[in-house]
């Protein structure tokens, strides 16, 4: 495979081949090598969203009783929302040349980045977990109804094993191999959710009214906001669940890249998941119709399978293989590249391969020893809602910093360092810690999933406010921290701060240590 330079013109550099294990870890990407391009972001996000995990949850809103073009609007207002807050942190790779998590050392201190990584962390080991499962799940079922495969516990553990290990050769090659199975997978899957158009055009109705129509009692006409706003908040966490991992793909990209380029490519890159998310949606409401017995016991899989006319069993094959590859490669990938970077006696490859082999043990003994299914899925809601105002803190960082950063300060925790511009408190920044702790822990008390997790100060209407809570929050008390408590002089760039004020100069120096 060969990616050229979009900006260098006739004298690009040739990149190294895909097949070509990567060999950096979080250590800013030297200039001849970011040969990457918003073309290719935008093919990395949308591949690792292009998946049956997302067509599951495009199903959510007939499940929650709203009507086709309820649904339809939830989702939409969800996903636009969503493209919009994720879009700014595409900025930070080409910028830094590294991931966002070694870019929040900038805003969080030297050590506080941790918290970044650590929902990195948690973030791919849920999402991870989540496509191995519903892809596997979709994967057996549709074969066993096309080719007579058994479903049982042994054929699902194969099937998890042969993803879960095809996954982890892909990271192991790291970002270029990655690039090339996404530049696949991207048309594949979308040619294959198209061809799906076709095979249930007939019995789709975008008539279907849902519970909430005009014959509805008062007592389930109230339900409906609720139910439209969970619907949307739903669609809203998918892309909010990349935050974190932009950074690992743009720092590719050159630092020279128009910022519009970088934030069009991630938001359109959300927008094209409107794809997979009608799929779901329709597909639902054709299973609300003719098997809505599945619908009532949150059944999509079995529902969807019970009404897939029998050729395009096969194509939901494939869209099971090809997204289930697509999401666990982004979502694991970034994490053993951070690992490495906390774990310094890991090498990027060695730190994936640990990771992976975590990951792995965690998928079958969820799903066999303790059938966590579920529960990771309240679980990945309530990892979106810590994730949101981390990004809102960093956005507004890039805002206040006019987006200059000191490389080699952003470095000094990766190359067990002390000092430098982002030491602050022996390495913490209490003001961007606090901006993002007391958001996340007060949109958790929001966080309003009934039978699964329901916060404290959760409304009784059924409204889930997390999200919004916890962005909104963020946005307000980190920039009213930096007002009161100015942060030092010396972690602005030459230009100053913009809007807020700097205090004296903390001169820390990096000091090598050992």
């Amino acid at each position: 495979m060969s990616i050229t330079n979009e900006s260098a013109g006739a004298g690009a550099i040739e990149a190294p081949r895909a097949t070509e294990v990567e060999a950096h870890g979080v250590e800013p990407i030297p200039a001849d090598e970011r040969t990457a391009g918003p073309l290719d972001l935008f093919r990395l996000i949308f591949g690792g969203a292009n998946t049956f995990a997302t067509v599951v949850l495009g199903s959510f809103p007939i499940i929650f009783g709203l009507s086709f073009w309820q649904g339809a609007a939830a989702t939409v207002l969800g996903v636009v929302v969503g493209a919009l807050v994720l879009a700014p942190m595409a900025i930070f790779g080409p910028r830094n040349g590294t991931n966002n998590a070694v870019s929040s050392s900038a805003h969080l201190g030297v050590h506080g980045r941790v918290v970044g990584s650590f929902l990195s962390l948690l973030t791919a080991f849920a999402f991870f977990s989540i496509s191995v499962w519903s892809s596997g799940d979709a994967l057996v079922g549709a074969a066993h109804r096309a080719v007579h495969l058994p479903n049982n516990d042994a054929t699902l553990a194969v099937t998890y094993g042969i993803f879960a290990v095809l996954v982890l050769t892909v990271c192991i090659y790291g970002f270029r191999f990655m690039l090339l199975v996404n530049k696949v997978a991207v048309i594949a899957a979308t040619l294959l959710f198209v061809l799906g158009a076709f095979a249930f055009f007939g019995p789709f109705d975008s008539s279907y009214a849902g519970i909430y129509g005009a014959g509805a009692d008062a007592a389930t006409k109230s339900m409906f906001w609720p139910s439209f706003f969970g619907a949307a908040l739903i669609a809203m966490s998918n892309p909010v669940s990349f935050g974190a991992f932009l950074g690992d793909w743009s720092r590719y990209i050159p630092e020279n890249t128009p910022k519009r380029r970088l934030m069009s490519a991630a938001f359109l890159a959300q927008i094209a998941t409107l794809v997979p998310f009608f799929f779901g949606l329709v597909t639902a409401t054709v299973i609300a119709t003719d098997a809505p017995t599945f619908i009532s016991n949150g059944d999509y899989v079995g529902g969807l399978l019970s009404v897939a006319p029998t050729w395009y069993f096969i194509p939901v094959c494939l869209i099971a293989l090809i997204g289930g590859m697509s999401t666990g490669t982004t979502a694991l990938y970034g994490t053993g590249l951070d690992f490495s970077s906390v774990f310094p006696k890991f090498n990027r490859v060695q730190a994936t391969l640990f990771i992976g082999a975590i990951a792995i043990a965690f998928i079958f003994v969820g799903r066999f020893a303790f059938n966590v299914v579920q529960s990771i899925s309240t679980f990945s809601v309530l990892i979106v809602s810590c994730t949101a105002p981390w990004m809102i803190v960093m956005m507004i960082g890039w805002v206040v910093r006019r987006g200059w950063y000191d490389s080699d300060s952003l470095q000094v925790f990766n190359r067990r360092q002390t000092g430098g511009r982002y030491w602050f408190a022996h390495g913490w920044n209490w003001r961007g810690l606090l901006g993002w702790l007391v958001p996340a822990a007060l949109a958790i008390c929001f966080v309003n999933l009934p039978g699964q997790f329901v916060g404290v100060l959760a409304l009784d209407n059924g409204i889930d406010l997390s999200i919004p809570i916890g962005i909104g929050l963020a946005a307000i008390l980190y920039p009213a921290l930096l007002l009161i408590f100015p942060e030092p002089a010396d972690a602005f760039g030459p230009e100053g701060p913009r809007v807020v004020p700097a205090g004296p100069a903390s001169q820390n120096k990096i000091i090598t240590n050992g």
